[in-house]
């Protein structure tokens, strides 16, 4: 009920550096994005390189067959923090008023 919610009330999802309980959130709506119960963006924020080993395993699983191509481009990756203003412009029709906040501050 709660990631429905979350879902319901989100104009893009960015996973940050986090746990097990940001991964299971992050799988989840990849999953959702593709089985198209939702079309919200969705970008892992690869910052220091933190979630390098996991996008070099989706990419290993779609290497061997585990996942289709779509899966791998149900989400967006930025590099820095100073990325995703840029990143969610590109991928939204208007950028959620968390970016908007940012670029006035």
């Amino acid at each position: 009920e709660r990631k429905a919610l979350m879902c319901e009330l989100s104009d893009v999802f960015v996973a940050l550096p986090g746990g097990f309980g940001t991964l299971d959130e992050l799988f989840e709506i990849i999953v959702w994005r593709y089985l198209k119960l939702h079309d919200k963006p969705v970008i892992i924020l690869n910052e220091g390189g933190y979630w390098t080993k996991l996008l070099e395993l989706a990419d290993h699983i779609q290497h061997e067959g585990f996942a289709h191509e779509g899966h791998r481009r149900s989400f967006s990756v930025a590099h820095s923090v100073e990325e995703l203003p840029a990143l969610v412009r590109a991928l939204t029709a208007r950028p959620p008023a968390l970016a908007l906040i940012k670029e006035r501050i």
